[in-house]
C-alpha cells in the first residue's frame, strides 16, 4: 500500500511540531510539505524531520498543487481558522486542524460549510484527549463506575505560551517577555488569550464525559493584566440541568505540568452519582472513589494503542475502516464546546450570567 501523504501548512501554533512528529513516526505517513509564509518559522520542522528543500513552500496554493496531500495539518492562529479551512477544502484534502475549533461559533460553523461536499474529514485537535489519564476516566464513566456524571472540575495551562516550543523545549524568562509583542497569543484579535487557548479543551472534553450533554447558562470572569490586551487567568462556572462545573485556564502556573504538576493540578476531578475519578495531565495514575471504596483507589492509567494514540493514527484509521470521527475531536462534540466558549467570552465581556448561544 502507498504511503499517506501529509503536508503541513501554517505554524503559527507550536504545537505544529509535535504534530509532524506524530506524522513522521508514522509507518505509513510521508511527509510531502511544509509552508509556511515566514520561513524561520519551518527551520526546526526542516532540521528534525530532513525535509529536503523541494518539500518547503512559501505559499500554500504552491504547496498543495505540486505535493498532493491526502492529509493537511493546520496550525493557524485561533482566529483564522475558518479562513484557512476554506483556503484547505477547495483542494479536496482531509484537514487535522489543530485546537481549539475557531474563535467564535460562527466561525466554526463556517469550517464546517467549507469541508460539505468534499467528502473529507475535518478534525479538531486536543492533545488532552490523547492523555492516558483522560482516556482512563472516559473509559471508567462509559463502564458505568462512577454512574451518571454530575460535575466536571477542570484547572488547566501552564506558566505560558512562549515559554517554550515543539517538543516542549524551553525559553528564558527574558525570551519571554520580549516576544509578548510579537506574539498573536497577546493579541485580542488574532484570538490570543487563556480562556480561547485552554477553556475549549476543558469543556470539549467535559462534554465527552457527559455523553454529549450540552449547559444551560455560563457564568464567566476574566483577569486583566497590566499591559496585555488578553487574559491570563479566566473561571467559568457552567450549569447544566443536573448541577454546576467548573472550568479554570491559567497561563502562569507555577510549573509546566509536563515537567513538575502545579498547585492546582492541571488535570480533571470527575464526580458521578455512584463515585469520583480524579485524572491530571501527564500523571501515570489515576484516583478512584466508589460506593464499594469510598476511602478511593490509586490505579494504573490504560495503556494506549494504535490507532488511538494520536490524531494522526486516528484519521488514518477512521479514513481506512469508513468510521466516523467520534468523542472529544469530532465537530459535534467540539461544537457544544465552541457555544460553551463563545457564551463565556459574552458574560465576561458583559459581566453576566447568560444562556447556552445556540
Amino acid at each position: 500500500m502507498s504511503k499517506w501523504k501529509v503536508a503541513a501548512i501554517n505554524f503559527d501554533h507550536l504545537h505544529m511540531g509535535d504534530n509532524l512528529r506524530m506524522a513522521f513516526e508514522h509507518e505509513d505517513v510521508e511527509i510531502v510539505g511544509l509552508c509556511d509564509e515566514q520561513p524561520e518559522h519551518m527551520q526546526a520542522a526542516i532540521e528534525n524531520f530532513s525535509i529536503p528543500p523541494g518539500r518547503v513552500f512559501s505559499d500554500y496554493r504552491e504547496c498543495l498543487q505540486k505535493t498532493e496531500p491526502d492529509i493537511v495539518l493546520l496550525c493557524p492562529a485561533t482566529a483564522e481558522h475558518g479562513e484557512w479551512t476554506e483556503k484547505i477544502a477547495p483542494f479536496g484534502v482531509h484537514i487535522i486542524m489543530e485546537k481549539p475549533f475557531a474563535a467564535t461559533l460562527d466561525e466554526a460553523d463556517r469550517m464546517q460549510v467549507a469541508m460539505r461536499g468534499t467528502g473529507k474529514l475535518l478534525v479538531i485537535n486536543w492533545p488532552l484527549a490523547w492523555y492516558p489519564p483522560h482516556c482512563t476516566a472516559r473509559r471508567l464513566i462509559t463502564d458505568g463506575e462512577i454512574g451518571e456524571v454530575l460535575e466536571v472540575h477542570y484547572y488547566d495551562g501552564n506558566r505560558g505560551p512562549l515559554w517554550h516550543v515543539a517538543d516542549k523545549v524551553e525559553k528564558t524568562a527574558a525570551d519571554v517577555e520580549a516576544g509578548k509583542a510579537a506574539s498573536w497569543f497577546y493579541k485580542r484579535d488574532s484570538g490570543g488569550g487563556s480562556l480561547l487557548d485552554y477553556l475549549g479543551y476543558g469543556v470539549t472534553l467535559g462534554t465527552w464525559f457527559m455523553d454529549g450533554r450540552a449547559p444551560i447558562e455560563v457564568t464567566a470572569t476574566v483577569d486583566q493584566p497590566s499591559g496585555l490586551e488578553v487574559d491570563e487567568h479566566s473561571i467559568t462556572v457552567v450549569r447544566y440541568a443536573q448541577g454546576l462545573s467548573k472550568f479554570e485556564t491559567r497561563w502562569g502556573t507555577f510549573t509546566d505540568p509536563w515537567t513538575l504538576q502545579p498547585q492546582p493540578k492541571c488535570g480533571f476531578v470527575i464526580v458521578g452519582r455512584e463515585g469520583t475519578i480524579s485524572a491530571y495531565d501527564y500523571e501515570e495514575t489515576i484516583r478512584v472513589q466508589t460506593r464499594a471504596n469510598p476511602e478511593g483507589k490509586v490505579r494504573p492509567v490504560d495503556v494506549l494503542q494504535a490507532p488511538f494514540q494520536d490524531p494522526v493514527q486516528y484519521m488514518i484509521h477512521c479514513i481506512e475502516e469508513g468510521q466516523p470521527i467520534e468523542g472529544p475531536l469530532s465537530l459535534g462534540m467540539c461544537r457544544i464546546g465552541q457555544q460553551i466558549v463563545d457564551t463565556a467570552v459574552q458574560s465576561a465581556e458583559q459581566k453576566c450570567t447568560l444562556p447556552l448561544i445556540k
